[in-house]
């Protein structure tokens, strides 16, 4: 008995350290950062949103349901518990609506959410959902927002070819005798906006997608060529200079980043950062009055698969540098297409799949295209789709709402990289599905980090600073998961653990 006694113990020491030793062999060894804060890139101008197309009927829902909502995009104050009340958006996109709201069916829009007011029309419609929509954009002023953006999809109807706010057979649905009339009621809606709200738009954007057709019917739209659009920024911009407007015009939303470099599939309307912005070409408005030295595009159909995105952002980054002080700006995106089979637009996703993948796009645009902003399309959705950071009833008075972890993935950016900070140079040995971002405060007192682990494996994370008299200790987590919303967390390890299936923010002082 003693003899099989020892055996037992024999066996069972030497299992449990082989078990140790295979436990050791299998953890993924620790991801060691290296960064240098002296070594920057791009200043961040703003994480936004924008108000299409919901708000024109939530901002006439009841005050406790919209403050909420108001609350996750816009607060940057704090819970009882540390954690974050809301994702601290620093710019919001308004929706200057081209009147098809005011047609009703007759605008053949299909869909009456899609439909928009003019901002300045009379009719009560479209007072209304003015009214509606200018709360959104006083509750964000309230929560300390400070940039504001206002965009047009389509022309105001009354100034359209076919008087319509989508076009035809692809065509540009505004003659040029009216672009200046385009520019006097974009003057007046600035105007009508500051009286209502006493906010007066940063930026205003004339131009939407105009590479693709907007012939359908199915939302506002209205395509260009370069040289239309460059001719619509001239009358803009004397327009803006004769009233004394400080707003910047911002160009050209394009509909994918391809456009913005030679391309073979959009004649005359894509190689729009050469087009624009270098004082050869003809449709040069880069030294114009009123223009912004950014160039814009969606991130839409370009962000899978991982190693074709981050090469094709690399070239945008590479052209835009070409181009003295001009600024690269992602300023549309939510999950669109089948995105080569990673993840599907249909169907709205709250949890953590969607929002890993967003959080993902964010990292490519930001450290491969040199993003200075990223903006969301939809803040809030009523559509079964991947298109909100908020998903609500679609009802005009009331009704049930939701966040999603797109939201406060999203914020684990937006809350903590703040206009004026720079990217910082890190680099490791990468990890699949790892991705890593920094970013310095302007007064160097803040290092702020964001970690994404798409992957199924938890990582462990330490930091190795170059300039060691400067190596930031004190660290505080904000951490995305299944479980938690920014859920905060102080530490003073010097490794970290980044969870299977999270995106953490970490701040150093």
């Amino acid at each position: 008995m003693r003899l099989q006694i020892l055996h037992y113990r024999f066996y069972t020491t030497a299992f449990f350290l082989f078990y140790i030793v295979l436990s050791k062999a299998q953890q993924p060894p620790t991801i060691v950062i290296h960064f240098n804060e002296k070594n920057t890139y791009q200043t961040i101008k703003n994480f936004g949103a924008s108000d299409a197309w919901a708000c024109q009927f939530v901002g006439s829902w009841p005050d406790e349901k919209k403050c909420k909502m108001a609350d996750w995009l816009f607060s940057m104050d704090t819970l009882s518990n540390g954690n974050p009340k809301g994702i601290g958006l620093s710019l919001w996109r308004f929706n200057l609506g081209a009147g098809s709201a005011a047609q009703g069916d007759s605008s053949s829009i299909r869909d009456e959410w899609r439909r928009a007011a003019l901002t300045t029309d009379k009719n009560s419609i479209a007072h209304k959902k003015v009214e509606a929509q200018n709360w959104f954009l006083q509750a964000a002023k309230q929560r300390g927002v400070q940039q504001f953006l206002g965009f047009f999809n389509s022309p105001p109807v009354q100034l359209t070819k076919n008087g319509k706010a989508f076009a035809d057979k692809g065509n540009c649905n505004i003659d040029s005798i009216h672009y200046k009339a385009f520019a006097d009621y974009t003057v007046k809606a600035i105007q009508a906006v500051k009286k209502s709200t006493g906010i007066t738009f940063n930026y205003i954007s004339p131009v939407n997608e105009p590479q693709w057709d907007w012939s359908d019917g199915g939302q506002e739209g209205c395509p260009y060529t370069n040289v239309e659009i460059s001719n619509v920024v001239k009358a803009f911009s004397k327009a803006f200079q004769q009233h004394k407007l400080n707003t910047k015009l911002l160009i050209t939303e394009s509909g994918q980043l391809k456009y913005l470099l030679p391309a073979d599939d959009k004649k005359d309307k894509d190689n729009q950062v050469h087009d624009f912005f270098n004082p050869i070409a003809p449709a040069y408005i880069g030294n114009l009055p009123n223009v912004s030295r950014t160039i814009a595009s969606h991130s839409y159909f370009t962000t899978s698969p991982f190693a074709e995105a981050i090469a094709l952002r690399m070239q945008v980054k590479d052209s835009v540098a070409q181009i003295k002080k001009l600024d690269f700006w992602q300023s549309e995106y939510c999950i669109l297409g089948d995105n080569a089979g990673e993840i599907n637009g249909n169907k709205k996703d709250l949890g953590m799949n969607a929002a890993l993948y967003v959080a993902k796009v964010i990292y490519e645009d930001l450290v491969a295209a040199n993003a200075s902003a990223w903006q969301w399309w939809t803040a809030i959705s009523a559509y079964d789709y991947k298109d909100g950071l908020i998903y609500i009833d679609k009802s005009k008075t009331g009704g049930n709402f939701s966040d999603s972890k797109m939201l406060w993935a999203m914020g684990n950016y937006s809350r903590f990289i703040r206009p004026g900070m720079k990217r910082i140079a890190a680099d490791f040995t990468p990890v699949k599905e790892v991705y890593v971002s920094g970013f310095i405060s302007k007064d160097k007192k803040q290092l702020v980090w964001v970690l994404v682990n798409a992957g199924n494996t938890a990582q462990t994370v330490s930091f190795d600073d170059a300039d060691v008299s400067h190596q930031h200790r004190r660290m505080v987590l904000y951490k995305t998961d299944s479980s938690e919303n920014l859920g905060k967390h102080a530490t003073v390890a010097t490794q970290l653990q980044l969870p299977a299936q999270s995106v953490i923010t970490v701040t150093m002082q």
